[in-house]
């Protein structure tokens, strides 16, 4: 784990991760936490076959049923929690309560099913909370032009939309840099208009 700064002081602050079912979220959070993830992972059983559509994704046989939690350290003072949110609509009542005390947010999307991505987006904009759009690249590709997936998730262009591989450590990273920088320059342009009026 990265040293302390020598003031001793950190600043941490939680993030949520959400998309549709089977689409990262938990390898999302594995591949970057500096600790063993929590995860809630069920297996799948015959019972969600009728709600839970795999078909896309037929080598899933796990489920998140409540959430995934990591931490990582990032440059000493800044500690990020992470909060994977589960995919199905059948435990979306959860998602209150794990966007609490949130500053900001990643929608991460396949654009093989963008219209899984929908309610992520609608939540995370109802409340005002800022996100960014981290497109999953599996096995390396990105299926769709940038501005493509824009245009089709119909987000505002100062929205930031990322590209990102789930697995690897350094895009998982680089995607909450994105986040927190974004979520800072909103910040300081509020502060701003706030100090102009």
């Amino acid at each position: 784990m990265a040293d302390r700064p020598t003031n001793g002081r950190v600043t941490s602050a939680k993030i949520v991760i959400a998309g549709g079912f089977g689409v990262g979220k938990t390898t999302l959070v594995g591949s970057v936490s500096e600790i063993t993830p929590l995860t809630t992972e069920a297996i799948m059983t015959s019972a969600a076959e009728k709600v839970d559509d795999n078909q896309l994704v037929s080598d899933k046989n796990t489920t998140t049923v409540a959430m995934d939690f990591g931490r990582i350290t990032i440059d000493n003072d800044l500690i990020l929690y992470l909060f994977g949110t589960p995919g199905q609509t059948r435990f979306w009542f959860m998602w209150d309560e794990l966007v609490r005390g949130a500053i900001g947010a990643i929608v991460l999307v396949d654009t093989r099913r963008l219209a899984d991505s929908f309610a992520a987006i609608d939540f995370f904009e109802h409340r005002r909370l800022p996100y960014l759009i981290a497109v999953n690249q599996f096995d390396g590709k990105l299926f769709h032009d940038i501005e493509d997936v824009r245009e089709a998730l119909a987000v505002a262009p100062q929205t930031p939309i990322v590209p990102c591989d789930a697995r690897q450590r350094e895009s998982t990273k680089s995607v909450l840099i994105n986040l927190v920088e974004y979520v800072l320059s909103m910040h300081r342009s509020r502060t701003a208009g706030a100090a102009a009026q």
